[in-house]
């Protein structure tokens, strides 16, 4: 038995596995990828932290960061995120991470949208890709145990408490039980509900979510999805933040900006969405800037404009889009990242701790996740050494569950559904939604949902079936789907990401977190005053 198993792999999921390992050898990191294929390497711009003291202070990180979220974010969270944010770098930097450095040796640091100060540090435009990789390094100088290419399908949860996971080897096929004291859930968000409308990992299916929902857990805010405003058009590869904070502009193809660049990316993603409905086409522009400022800067983002597109960057303007980038709604915890169930705990993207609220401040994605990851570890190792080692006594599983997919026809291919319900969750639930939009995308999410119950796949094999990988996700995703649109239905407001076409005021009755939860069954839907 472990005294800890981490589901997710990522800058969350290694920060947890690492701080557990300082204080138990029982430690196991279970990820359905390999970690190098995290969403975090998705992270390009940087990891907020106040240095220059002079000019800038905690204070207003905590203000920023509290303001974007929109009056729904726990002070107390973001103080903890921003008081260590100096100590979380430091550490970082300590164990290798290749930060970019002045002459000097400091770390260097740019703007971001959502504030007036420079305090966005960065490792060119590659921070989360290095960051992840340095953890990973870490973990293994460490001797932390791995298991790759195996996904959660379930939890053994008895009396209300935790006891283990069903895996499934996606090598073998089979289910396989693993027995813990604790369990961090670090599984990154649902952005593949906007299929071919995300700047996401086709991995990022809400996994973890998913099986939360169904064992009883709390969800929260899963309305509140974040769209980034400039995804190249036609592949929604990601262009961050960073260009605009060098100084790019956003055009429409009059050449005339439109939008303060550097507002919050809600407010920077509207404005866009607004162009693009009124038959307009946006670029970003950067043909003014210094070319060697930008290789040194975002050396990847300017490879990715010509080889995805063929174009340069001093010569042409960019054609962008606003994409879903990131999800604010997650598995409800509090500030020690504990969840509704003893002994589950949860952080990063899975994880809804009232740090963002409902709109995350650029630059404070990789900061959560490391800082919320390093106390998901340490509580979780602690207190796995008050439980005594009791294996579960349920026969409750899925050990069914694989060949009750195999044995089933091929009435509808899976990838058409799944990209039928992309397209529908873009168009309905994207960034702007009225009653009767949502209304409509719930009936068509619910026999989109028959169709996938009554179909299979045509690959009956149990060992390394990508058809089985995929079918089990697209469970995940259209669950996700449905409760992400049942939550944004009973929002009658607009509030940072959440815009209601039909209510378009921000309303003080709805400051409050939404929560959803399977009770007995039933998707049941409430809110609650902050925690």
């Amino acid at each position: 038995m472990k005294d800890v198993i981490i589901i997710g792999a990522g800058g969350a999921g290694l920060s947890a596995g690492l701080s557990a390992k300082e204080n138990s050898d029982k430690v196991l990191i279970i990820s359905k990828t390999f970690p190098t294929h995290s969403q975090t390497v998705q992270a390009q711009g940087g990891i907020n932290c106040v240095f220059d003291t002079k000019n800038d202070s905690i204070e207003n990180h905590i203000n920023d960061t509290y303001n974007s979220s929109k009056h729904l974010s726990n002070k107390k969270s973001v103080e903890t995120m921003c008081t260590n944010a100096k100590e979380t770098i430091i550490w970082l930097d300590n164990i290798g991470v290749p930060f970019s450095k002045d002459s000097q040796g400091n770390i260097k640091q740019r703007y971001f949208g959502g504030t007036k100060y420079k305090r966005t540090c960065y490792s060119a435009d590659y921070t989360g890709l290095k960051i992840l990789h340095t953890l990973y390094d870490h973990c293994i100088k460490e001797n932390i145990d791995f298991l790759y290419e195996h996904i959660l399908v379930d939890i053994i949860i008895e009396n209300s408490c935790y006891k283990g996971v069903k895996i499934l080897n996606l090598l073998s096929g089979e289910i396989i039980n693993y027995y813990s004291k604790t369990l961090i859930i670090a599984t990154g968000g649902y952005g593949n509900i906007y299929s071919s409308h995300t700047t996401n990992s086709i991995s990022t299916t809400g996994d973890g979510l998913g099986v939360a929902f169904r064992n009883g857990l709390a969800l929260s805010n899963l309305e509140f999805i974040q769209f980034h405003p400039t995804a190249l058009k036609g592949s929604n590869t990601l262009i961050s933040e960073s260009a605009r904070a060098e100084g790019a502009y956003l055009v429409d193809e009059n050449e005339e900006r439109f939008v303060d660049e550097l507002a919050t990316r809600d407010e920077v993603a509207r404005a866009i969405k607004t162009k693009v409905l009124d038959n307009h086409s946006v670029y970003l522009d950067m043909r003014h800037l210094d070319i060697t400022s930008l290789k040194e800067k975002m050396p990847q983002e300017l490879k990715l404009i010509n080889d995805l597109l063929n174009l340069n960057v001093e010569k042409d303007l960019i054609p962008i889009t606003p994409a879903a980038h990131y999800t604010m709604g997650g598995i409800l915890t509090n500030v020690s990242c504990e969840t509704s169930v003893k002994n589950i705990y949860a952080c990063g993207e899975v994880a809804q701790n009232n740090t963002h609220g409902a709109n995350r401040l650029g630059g404070n994605s990789l900061l959560e996740i490391i800082t919320f990851g390093k106390v998901a570890g340490i509580n979780a190792a602690k207190k796995s050494k008050e439980i005594k080692d009791l294996k579960s006594t349920s026969e409750k599983s899925r050990d069914n569950f694989i060949d009750n997919i195999l044995i089933k026809n091929e009435n509808k291919s899976i990838y058409f559904i799944k990209k039928e319900l992309g397209s529908l969750m873009f168009s309905y639930a994207g960034l702007f939604r009225t009653k009767s939009d949502l209304e409509i995308l719930l009936e068509k999410i619910e026999k989109l949902e028959i169709e996938y119950e009554n179909t299979g796949i045509s690959n009956k094999e149990k060992k390394y079936n990508k058809n089985l990988l995929d079918y089990i996700e697209l469970g995940n995703i259209i669950l996700l789907s449905k409760l992400t649109t049942i939550s944004a239905l009973n929002r009658e407001e607009s509030r940072g990401s959440h815009y209601r076409s039909d209510f378009k005021n921000t309303s003080k009755e709805y400051e409050k977190i939404s929560i959803i939860k399977n009770i007995n069954k039933k998707i049941e839907h409430h809110f609650e005053g902050i925690l």
